[in-house]
Parts: C-alpha cells; structure tokens; sequence
C-alpha cells in the first residue's frame, strides 16, 4: 500500500511535464504503459523488456562464437602448411651452406700451414744467427778475462818484490818516497783490478744469460721444427680431403635444383594459404566488429542496471535512514506516527508547511530550557579532585623554591670566601713576580663595577719602572706581554698545574726582557713540580731550554723530527 502511494497514473501528455515534480521515490505511469520516474528514467509504451533483449543478445553471441571458433580452425590448418614449406626451404639452404663451409674450411687450413711454414723458417734462421753473434762474445770476454788475471798477478810479484828497511837515514827517506809512490801506484793497480773484476764479473752474468738464451732459442727450434711436421702432416690430411670433396659442388648443385623445384611449388601453395589465410583474416575482423559491437551493447545494458540497482539502493538506504531517525527522536516504528499525530485512518495528512512550523516552534521551545548535564556531580568531584593535586604541587614548589634559594645563598657565600682567598693569593704573587720581571715598579689586581665579587669586573693595575700606575690596556706592547705573564705565572703559582704550554709569548720582548723571562721560568721550574712547554722561534730562549725539539728537512721534501738534551749537548763540547 505504501509502494503504491507513491505512484500515479496520468495521461501520455503530462508525464513528461510533471516528471520535475516528483519526489524522491515517487513515479508516474499511464494505462497505455508508459513510466516517469523521479531520477528521469523515462519507459516508452513500446518499449521491449531488458530480458528479451538479453536473450537476443546471448543467442547473437552463441552463434558468433560457433563462426569463430570454425575461423579459428581454417587459420590453424593454413599456418601448419606454412611451416613445413618453410621448413623444407631452411633445410634445403641449411645443406648448401654446410657444403660452401667445408670447401671454405680445407681452404683456409692449407693457407694457414703455408704461413706457418715460412714463419719458422724464419725464427730459425734468425735463432741461429744470434747463437753465432753470442758465441764470439762469449770467445772475446774469456780473453779480457785472461787478461786481466795477468795483470793482478804482476801487480803481486812487484809488491813481493819491495826492498827491506835499512837502518840508514837517508836510505829511510828514500824507501819513503818510494813507498808513497809504490802505494800510489798500488792504489792505481787496485783500482784497476776492482774495475776489471768488476767487468769480469759483469761478462760472466752476461756469459750466463746468453747461454740461457742459446738453450731458449734452441728449445724454439726444435719446437718449430716439430711444428713443421705437423704442419706438413695437416697439409697431406687437407689434400685429401680437398680431393675427397672435389666431386662434392655437382651432388650440391643437383641437390640444389631439387630443392628449388620444392621451393615453388611450396611458394605457390603457400600463396594459396595465404589467400585463405587473408579471407578467413577478413572473415574474424567482421566477426571482431559485430562481437564488440554486441558487447558494447551488452556493456551499456550492464551500466543501465547498475544505475537502477543504485537507485533502488539509495531508495532503500533513505527509508532506512528515515526510519532510524524516527526511531531515535520518537522512539516509535514508522507505522506509528499516525497514532501519535492523533490521525486515524483515512484521515487526510496535515499540509508538510504546517508540519515543519510545528516542528520549528517546538524544538526552539526544546532549546530554550537547555541541555541536561547528566554528569554535573562527577564533574563537580574530578574538578575537586584536580585542584587538590594543584594545592599540593604548588605548595611542594614552594619548599623546592625556599630550599633553593637556600642553596643558592650558601653557594654564593662559599664562593665569595673562596673567590677573595683566591683573589688575595694570586694578587701577592702578581705583584711580586711583576717587580721581580720588570726590576722595579709594582701593579695590584683590583674589582671593579660591584662590591660583590661573584659580579665585579677584574682590572689589572700596573706601574712600570719610571711610570706612574695606570690600566693594562694602556701599556706598551711588550709591557702587557711580560704584565700577562706575570699574572699566568701568579695563577700557577696559586693553583699549579703538571703541564704548561706557552705558545711564542716571547714574541714582542726584547733580549733584555727575554732574559729575564727565562731566568723567572729557571725559577719556577726548580721551585715547582710545573714542566713547561715553549713554543718560539727566539734564539735565546731556545739556547736556555733543557731539551728542544724541531723539524729538519734534510732533503728537499723529506722532512724528519729532531731532538737535542742541551745538557748532554754541553757535557760532549767540553769533553772536546
């Protein structure tokens, strides 16, 4: 009843006039057959049904696939006949290349044991020629060998045979002089025979390597001569079968005749197979185009009842939905809202405008008294319980806060007693360093900018022999070096350390004022466990340093590291 509420029946002219109209779910219908729908699916009278035509289109497509798959049968059967005549033509081509590549073969071979042939004679004959070329060097470097074993055997026998010393003075003088001329020429003999044992030697490896070359080029002989042999036996084997496959080229031709025969009458039956081939090519692509397009058709057929069963699925979704929504604010089923608007049956529903009005004034007298907060105690408890926690955490900041600024103050009280001992000790020996480096004067830390220490500034304060007492920055240069070094070594003195370094702070003094840098560093390091580490390029601090390391190129791009005890250095010059 409900479904048929929604469906009226007008007259074929005013369907399509008050198809706009409609809601959704409704339609209209005439009593010749035709249909409006509310989502503008429009039926004719005529129309055929969707089931008939797709029973034509399956009986269409049943017929089709019988004419394809006979199609499909006469193109297998052309193309098998394809591939034998193919076949029987590689075959035949296959056989005169085999018969062209062996004629080929035992031609290449005999050229090949030509060329190898000559090749060997050639080695050969080069082989022995250097064997002669290495013998008569071999004959002449035995001779300077014999050579020169006499000379070392004369130079023997003149030594041997050297007068005896006498007793006479000027006899004396005389072997003197001759013994400084004998030594003279012994020394000449000396070289000379170092040199001629050296070239005998020299000979003797060459000797060695000749004769090893005489035996290399002896093994390559006999190598090429039994190369020969086998080359001279593949040339007998390569006759033979030049002369076995001389009757060879008439078979191939004959054979070749043969096969070309074959090969137009498979040419001809293969022109005929292609005919077939391109009817029944011609006959699958009509078949092709009727086949898609009935599968377009079936395609757009598919789509149509796709979109219905999406109509009919939101249809469905909405009355869901509107059913839900009347469950949830009326807590009722659908089938009684006509109980509770107060309508019986056949009564005529109110207007839909005095409905929404209704519905207006009433939820905004709904609104108007306000929500129910359900949960007002729980919130009220958590609300309770949060600010208790706050309570506590900021009461536990505060004793944090009071037991920090406690610290905080005996922190800093420790620090201003340890700062001024320590500002007190390095002051002293600031002072007295500074006159002990300058040879007079004085100069004093100070603290400037606060009276507390942990927030003052530190100026150095500094009267040099003959000056009045004025700040660091105003000093000359090598008077703010030696006053920076006074106020290091005071440092160190209050705090030592094992290991200083000192990198060029000798650099803008003068000799007198290095001087005294380096008797202060003597003293400090005899009244100190302090070892200092120096860094200059200054001669006389080098000259008063124990040990000095450096870097010395020796060569040219090679450099190497250099160390030198200054006091082991002076012990060696005063022992000479």
């Amino acid at each position: 009843a409900r479904r048929l509420s929604q469906i009226g029946v007008v007259v074929d002219k005013d369907g399509p006039r008050l198809q706009g109209q409609l809601a959704q779910g409704q339609r209209l219908v005439s009593r010749q057959g035709a249909l409006w729908r509310w989502d503008g699916l429009t039926a004719a009278p005529d129309a055929t049904t969707r089931t008939a035509t797709r029973l034509r289109q399956r009986n269409r497509l049943k017929a089709l696939h019988g004419e394809l798959k006979a199609s499909e049968k006469r193109r297998a059967e052309a193309i098998t006949e394809i591939d034998a005549a193919r076949t029987a033509v590689a075959d035949a081509t296959s056989h005169e290349s085999a018969a062209r590549g062996g004629l080929r073969h035992g031609e290449d071979a005999l050229a090949v044991a030509r060329d190898s042939r000559a090749e060997a004679a050639t080695a050969a004959a080069a082989a022995a020629s250097r064997l002669a070329s290495l013998s008569e060097t071999a004959g002449r470097l035995a001779s300077d060998l014999d050579d020169v074993k006499q000379q070392l055997q004369f130079a023997e026998e003149a030594r041997a045979a050297l007068p005896a010393d006498t007793d006479g003075r000027g006899q004396l003088d005389s072997l003197r002089g001759r013994l400084t001329e004998g030594r003279g020429e012994l020394a000449e003999r000396i070289n000379a025979y170092e040199r001629l044992r050296r070239e005998a030697a020299a000979r003797g490896d060459r000797l060695a390597k000749i004769a090893a070359d005489l035996e290399s080029w002896q093994a390559r002989a006999g190598g090429a001569t039994t190369r020969l042999a086998q080359l001279a036996d593949r040339r007998v084997a390569a006759n033979a079968e030049l002369q076995s496959l001389s009757g060879r080229p008439a078979e191939i031709a004959g054979l070749r005749d043969d096969l070309l025969g074959r090969l137009d009458a498979a040419q001809a039956s293969r022109a005929k197979a292609a005919d077939a081939v391109a009817g029944a090519e011609a006959t699958l692509a009509a078949l092709d185009q009727r086949l898609r397009q009935v599968e377009a058709a079936l395609a757009e057929a598919r789509e149509s009842r796709v979109r219905c069963e999406s109509a009919l699925e939101q249809a469905n979704q909405h009355r869901d939905d509107t059913a839900r929504a009347i469950t949830e604010r009326l807590d009722c089923a659908p089938t009684a809202l006509a109980e509770i608007a107060g309508l019986k049956e056949g009564d005529d529903w109110p207007a839909e405008d005095d409905i929404e009005i209704r519905v207006g004034r009433l939820i905004r007298e709904r609104d108007n008294m306000g929500p129910v907060n359900l949960r007002a105690e729980d919130e009220t408890r958590e609300i309770d319980e949060h600010l208790s926690a706050l309570v506590d955490e900021r009461t536990d900041l505060e004793a944090a806060i009071a037991r920090l600024r406690q610290g905080i103050g005996r922190l800093n009280r420790e620090g201003r007693e340890r700062l001024d001992k320590a500002f007190e000790k390095i002051d002293n020996h600031f002072g007295t360093l500074f006159t002990r480096l300058f040879g007079g004067g004085k100069a004093h830390l100070a603290m400037v900018g606060s009276d507390d220490p942990l927030e003052a500034g530190l100026e150095v304060m500094a009267s040099p022999p003959g000056k009045r007492l004025q700040v660091l920055s105003l000093l000359s240069g090598g008077e703010q070096a030696l006053t920076a070094l006074a106020l290091l070594f005071a440092v160190f003195l209050t705090n030592p350390a094992p290991i200083c370094v000192l990198d060029e702070v000798d650099a803008p003094l003068d000799d007198a004022n290095v001087g005294r840098f380096c008797d202060l560093l003597e003293d400090l390091t005899r009244g100190s466990t302090t070892r200092f580490l120096i860094i200059t390029h200054h001669r006389l601090t080098m000259a008063r340093m124990d040990r000095l390391f450096g870097v010395t190129m020796g060569e040219r791009g090679v450099s190497q590291l250099v160390s030198v005890d200054m006091h082991t250095a002076e012990g060696l010059k005063a022992a000479e």
